[in-house]
């Protein structure tokens, strides 16, 4: 099992307690303008953009992780 958010900090030069900041906001329900105005100081002043590329890239590989499992 890949260890998705230390592979996004990498892939997108984040720390990775911006990646699980935001992922857990996220699991929350904060939407990437919420999370981009109000919750900066937790994410590390991360812009829409880079949340939107974050969640986008998130969303794939965990997708890819769940093909993998049913294949296997």
């Amino acid at each position: 099992m890949l260890d998705i958010p230390k592979l996004l900090s990498q892939e997108l030069s984040l720390q990775p307690r911006q990646v699980t900041a935001a992922l857990e906001l996220r699991a929350d329900g904060g939407t990437i303008p919420f999370i981009a105005r109000y919750r900066k100081e937790k994410t590390g002043e991360m812009d829409e953009t880079q949340l939107r590329n974050l969640f986008d890239r998130f969303d794939y590989l965990l997708e890819l992780e769940e093909r993998k499992e049913t294949i296997l």
